[in-house]
């Protein structure tokens, strides 16, 4: 009994075509480093709009190398649609022998772009790493931290890990300030005190949809004055904890409002 067999000549390939398909990835490399530089450009001199100019950005760049990738397949190769086909197979032969991390960081890139559980310029944490987002590569994602460090994040961490966003891309975001008093001061006064600090400080963005507060909790050997308020600009949130904090303390130090010794506060958390 004759079987029959059916083989699909795929296209030669020569040196000439694979310098073809590398040109068309340096260039799109480059288009995308260029965007990705005017447009940050741009974006810090649109004030509030800055995250939302930054939010293009990965979708830009996916967006490039996707249409790069099909012209390589469809025009450099001349492609049929029984040779991606094997194509896929061999490609998903390659995700399971060895670029499955891979395959997952570039997915879980394009979910981020698309769903936007955070963007370019938010401030999110991320394990134990905290930061604003300053790039959404397709394998990582970059954050800048408190101090100055890039850390790099692998994209496939957004199926298996939490990611809480400080701002969910307004250029504002949510600070909340503490600051201890010993248990016999005035506490109304220091409550005044810290409230005009809060409402009088440059960093300060109120609103109706915006409100500050400022709460107390009593603890058995001092009291917890919980300021929270917006920073207008999500960069200067640890300059706007620092300036409130100062000129209450200031205050405090004038009006004879005494803050309890550091000890008796880490000691009661132990």
């Amino acid at each position: 009994m004759a079987v029959n067999s059916t083989t699909i000549d795929l296209p030669s390939i020569d040196l000439g075509t694979i310098l073809d398909s590398i040109l068309i990835l340096i260039f799109a490399y480059i288009l995308n480093r260029i965007i990705t530089f005017i447009l940050t450009w741009l974006s810090e001199n649109v004030g509030i709009y800055r995250i939302n100019v930054k939010m293009v950005i990965p979708l830009l760049k996916y967006s490039i190398y996707i249409i790069a990738i099909y012209y390589i397949l469809n025009d450099v190769l001349n492609l049929s649609s029984e040779h991606l086909i094997v194509f896929g197979g061999l490609l998903g032969a390659g995700i399971g022998f060895g670029l499955k991390d891979l395959f997952a960081d570039v997915v879980g890139g394009i979910v981020i772009t698309l769903e936007k559980p955070y963007q370019i310029g938010d401030k999110i944490k991320i394990r134990d790493n905290y930061g604003e987002v300053s790039d959404i590569g397709i394998r990582a994602t970059k954050i800048i931290t408190f101090d100055d460090d890039l850390v790099s994040i692998p994209n496939f961490l957004i199926f298996s890990e939490s990611v809480a966003s400080a701002n969910s891309g307004n250029p504002e975001m949510m600070k909340v300030i503490d600051i201890y008093i010993d248990h016999d001061s005035d506490t109304e006064l220091a409550i005044k005190i810290l409230k005009e600090a809060l409402i009088t400080s440059k960093y300060v963005f109120i609103s109706k949809k915006r409100p500050y507060t400022v709460l107390i909790k009593d603890h058995p050997y001092y009291k917890c004055l919980r300021a929270k308020a917006y920073v207008n600009d999500l960069r200067y949130e640890f300059e706007f904890e620092s300036d409130v904090t100062r000129r209450t303390l200031n205050e405090f130090s004038k009006n004879s409002i005494k803050t309890p010794k550091l000890n008796i506060i880490s000691g009661e958390g132990g």
